[in-house]
């Protein structure tokens, strides 16, 4: 049997720090997870060893270099935590960082995508970010936002919401 391929792309916001339950259901419904971050989630919520070492995969943190093996064709892919910034991004067709040249990339190619976000209610209630959904959705990617999916937080509140964060749902979306 060959394995399932599941990109995680991780985006800085809070529920990075637990992104190692992301992984464990993931590696319970049978995918081989490979971790795909933004800088912004190195430098201020993973510990990249301890990735590698519940993956078997090192993190990936920016583009292939000489002698790095490639990594192997995705079956799926989740963005989550989402942030606002690359939802925004990858809607608009941005693709300065690592992280969001693979998104256009993999949408492109109609990978299966879901993304899971991680918003407060202030940056939730933009109108340029129910657009961005709409424009993802129409590329096919899976938006688990509202009920069912993730329900903003009070601004300021992102710490007691780490807690619900629907790491399942994007699990099950990908099943």
């Amino acid at each position: 049997m060959t394995e399932r391929v599941l990109y995680l792309m991780i985006c800085g916001a809070g529920p990075a720090s637990h992104v190692d339950a992301a992984i464990k259901l993931a590696q319970e419904a049978g995918w081989s997870v490979y971790c795909i971050a933004t800088p912004a989630a190195v430098e201020h919520f993973l510990d990249l060893d301890d990735l590698h070492q519940l993956t078997g995969h090192p993190v990936r943190t920016g583009y292939q270099r000489q002698g790095q093996p490639p990594l192997p064709p995705a079956d799926a892919v989740i963005v989550a935590p989402a942030t606002y910034n690359t939802i925004n991004k990858w809607a608009a067709g941005i693709a300065d960082t690592y992280v969001l040249t693979q998104l256009a990339e993999l949408t492109g190619l109609g990978v299966p995508i879901a993304v899971l976000p991680f918003l407060n209610t202030a940056l939730a209630n933009n109108a340029v970010l129910h657009r961005s959904f709409e424009v993802l959705r129409s590329s096919g990617v899976k938006v688990l936002f509202g009920p069912g999916g993730f329900e903003p937080h009070l601004p300021r509140q992102g710490g007691r919401a780490l807690v619900r964060y629907p790491w399942r749902s994007a699990i099950e979306a990908m099943q």
